[in-house]
């Protein structure tokens, strides 16, 4: 399947497959002339990927999780669990500091909002 072919299939655009390549999440080989075929396995990688992208994971991880898949699905070997475990308490860990600072925003803009209000 050539570049092209995956992109409208999986609804991803042929840059970020090309990225998802150079990141070492996705595999093709090469025609002599250069163009890119893809398995057909690839749309359930592009699909995993994905899945793996909206869950907050970055590429780096991505990438070291990518051989621990069980079956078609989005399932995973229970020896990277911790992992994804760690990865879970610092997205929290994130979404505390935002929630402080959100709060943090507010105060300030309900303080100034209650300095310029006549009264």
């Amino acid at each position: 399947m050539k570049i092209g072919e995956l992109s409208r299939e999986t609804g991803v655009a042929v840059r970020l497959l090309r990225y998802y390549e150079t990141q070492g999440l996705l595999t093709s080989r090469r025609s002599e002339g250069g163009h890119r075929h893809y398995g057909p396995e690839a749309p359930a990688t592009v699909a995993r990927i994905r899945t793996l992208l909206a869950a907050g994971l970055p590429t780096k991880v991505i990438r070291e999780l990518m051989p621990c898949f069980v079956g078609d699905g989005t399932e995973l070997q229970a020896c990277v669990l911790d992992h994804l475990k760690t990865q879970l308490a610092e997205l929290d860990s994130h979404i505390a500091d935002l929630t402080r600072a959100r709060t943090a925003l507010d105060d300030i803009l309900q303080a100034s909002t209650r300095a310029l209000t006549p009264a």
